[in-house]
């Protein structure tokens, strides 16, 4: 019996999984766009980044991605499941895509949305800035 709980207890840290919050896009018509305004992630969505009320989009929540001291913002990914950094405006973050010295907020990081000739690329197919893309996916707590 004592071995089977261990087993449960074990196993129980592996089932938590991230909150999809939508896509960070530019494709107004992607129905999974944060910047669809009629969409489920848009801005009267609950988990939306967008919603200025919500859990993800308010200026105090710790989780938001427009709150500038956010310890645990949303995190992004690309359509290949890699990390792209944090949709936060915390410019001390060091995975923040606001932070001009980061990884992923500099201009000159290939990594990094905020590079027009790297990751940020609205020609890319995978790219957020591509306006015919999907974008990328935002993943909350």
């Amino acid at each position: 019996m004592q071995v089977l709980l261990f087993a449960l207890l074990l196993l129980l840290p592996l089932s938590a999984h991230a909150e999809y919050l939508g896509d960070l896009s530019a494709n107004e018509l992607n129905p999974n766009s944060i910047f669809n305004d009629i969409g489920a992630y848009g801005p009267m969505g609950s988990t939306s980044p967008r919603n200025s009320i919500g859990l993800y989009g308010s200026t105090i929540s710790p989780y938001s991605a427009n709150n500038p001291q956010a310890i645990d913002a949303p995190r992004l990914y690309d359509q290949e499941g890699n990390y792209r950094g944090k949709l936060s405006t915390n410019s001390m973050d060091p995975d923040s895509i606001s932070n001009p010295l980061g990884r992923y907020g500099s201009s000159l990081s290939p990594d990094s949305l905020n590079n027009p000739l790297g990751a940020g690329n609205p020609l890319d197919p995978g790219s957020p800035r591509n306006r015919m893309g999907r974008g990328w996916r935002i993943e909350g707590k």
